[in-house]
């Protein structure tokens, strides 16, 4: 297996995560947001208020199934990507998976203090905040919980999770 990928909920750290591990592993980094973006020339803010989720998961997943192709990657999801399609198990079976678990307290206060924009949080009061994304968060657990290594967003070893990759991309 020559591809990593990061699922969890938004806000756990997946980009920030991702890179670093890239770097540590030698290997590519991609950002599917970021792909998204760059592909279609429209922020994912944006094209959620413009068209609809539905069609953005669509096209989010076509960019998923064309990183299958790419060799010593470490691919940063969106927090649903995994959820749709059945993309969880399509995952599992083009690399090796990694769920960043965070408490949705934890999640709610860096998504507050966030300046990047959600769409499907933009327009919910800061109170209401935590509660979504616990509810959020219990529907799509089970989806993450298929992951093949699950760690702490709140602790994480870089250097620790890149030796135990490396012994799971040698024996690969």
């Amino acid at each position: 297996m020559e591809r990593v990928y990061l699922v969890g909920f938004m806000g756990v750290g997946k980009s920030t995560i991702g890179k670093k591990l890239a770097h540590k592993l030698n290997f590519e980094f991609i950002d599917l947001d970021y792909i998204f973006e760059e592909k279609y020339k429209i922020s994912i803010d944006r094209f959620f208020h413009k068209y609809d989720e539905e069609l953005f998961r669509k096209m989010e997943h076509e960019l998923l199934l064309a990183t299958f192709e790419k060799p010593n990657a470490v691919i940063s999801t969106g927090g649903g990507t995994p959820c749709f399609y059945g993309a969880m198990d399509k995952i599992n079976q083009a690399g090796i998976s990694i769920y960043i678990k965070m408490q949705p307290s934890a999640i709610a206060y860096r998504l507050s203090s966030a300046r990047r924009k959600r769409p499907l949080i933009d327009n919910l009061p800061k109170e209401d905040l935590q509660k979504f994304i616990a509810e959020k968060l219990k529907k799509r657990e089970p989806v993450y919980q298929k992951a093949h290594i699950h760690i702490n967003g709140m602790n994480v070893h870089i250097d620790e999770l890149a030796e135990k990759l490396q012994k799971e991309l040698n024996t690969a």
